[in-house]
């Protein structure tokens, strides 16, 4: 063998360990549960997917869809999971009753949350809502409506009722409850579809309330930030996940077709999704910015006084200050 053929296998073999290297940093291995079912609301994630920017970033992320029976604050404590899609009222109430959630990004920086009523029900006002039967989504999404109760001072059970509302509209079409709770995204367009005319409904928008709280966003252990090597996964996580959205939000239609070839019950349509995707854009105001998934700090705080100002019955009873939120992750992702 000459010394040139032998220079030439040498590179090889060095181009193959590189490789195989770039291989081994490939498989690191992140998983995401979500909030619910595939659709629009995690178009994001499911983009970041499909056109491989994970896989460019050098990470295996598997996505978890939630449920009914999905919690994903359990999923997270019980370890299934790297990282959670949650609202921030779930995770600060779940971090009071001690499970260490910390915010590492927030994607959405609006509410989509709405009560939609039927203007026969006699409801034109906020005031309007004492004597009435209220639909009410629990499992930790019961939070934002209760604080809004509580600064119209209306006690469930005494100048409410709640009914306990599953995840479709019908409490509303069957007038089981004069109002139901809806995100602008998905169930409002449900009741819409199912005949009822815009003009024939009443709606209100928490955001409007003065009680919006923070809703989309991505939540970590606490004591997994103390590991470097976490904190650079999670950064390389939400670098590929904002380009997804940012790709999301461009293109409503691309990812609509992406979300519903993601959804194995086959329940999703194109048609559905775009329009959601199109309704989800406008609750990322930093979509296509160097802030998406940035979180603002006084929409931090006033999430926390919502939480807080339930009277004598607070969703939360002490502010966890800054302990529940970080932008170390956030800050490495945007170099």
């Amino acid at each position: 063998m000459n010394r040139s053929l032998s220079s030439t296998i040498r590179l090889a073999l060095l181009s193959a360990a590189a490789a195989l290297s770039l291989g081994a940093q490939a498989a690191e291995k992140v998983t995401l549960q979500l909030k619910w079912v595939p659709q629009a609301q995690f178009a994001g994630y499911y983009v970041a997917q499909a056109k491989g920017y994970y896989k460019d970033a050098g990470l295996d992320v598997t996505i978890k869809p939630g449920g009914t029976d999905v919690s994903p604050v359990q999923v997270l404590a019980g370890k299934s999971a790297d990282v959670i899609v949650n609202w921030m009222p779930d995770a600060l109430a779940a971090r009071e009753a001690g499970v260490p959630l910390v915010n590492i990004a927030q994607v959405f920086d609006k509410s989509g949350l709405m009560l939609t009523c039927k203007k026969a029900s006699g409801v034109s006002a906020p005031k309007d809502l004492k004597g009435k039967t209220l639909g009410v989504w629990y499992g930790g999404n019961e939070y934002p409506f209760l604080s809004w109760m509580g600064k119209l001072n209306l006690k469930p059970g005494k100048d409410i009722t709640i009914l306990k509302q599953g995840f479709n509209v019908d409490p509303l079409l069957q007038n089981q409850a004069a109002c139901i709770s809806t995100m602008i995204y998905n169930e409002y367009w449900q009741v819409v579809d199912a005949g009822v005319k815009e003009s024939d409904l009443v709606t209100f928008f928490y955001q409007d309330q003065g009680v919006a709280s923070l809703e989309d966003g991505l939540y970590v252990l606490a004591p997994n930030l103390r590991d470097k090597a976490f904190v650079a996964k999670m950064a390389k996580f939400l670098k590929a996940s904002f380009k997804g959205w940012n790709d999301a939000v461009k293109n409503p239609e691309e990812a609509a077709k992406i979300v519903v070839a993601n959804d194995t019950s086959g329940s999703a349509s194109l048609a559905v999704q775009k329009r959601q995707m199109e309704n989800v854009a406008k609750l990322i105001s930093n979509a296509n910015t160097p802030k998406i998934g940035y979180l603002d700090p006084a929409a931090y705080e006033r999430t926390i006084k919502v939480l807080m100002a339930g009277g004598s019955d607070p969703i939360i009873k002490k502010d966890p200050g800054k302990a529940a939120m970080t932008h170390l992750v956030w800050e490495q992702a945007a170099k």
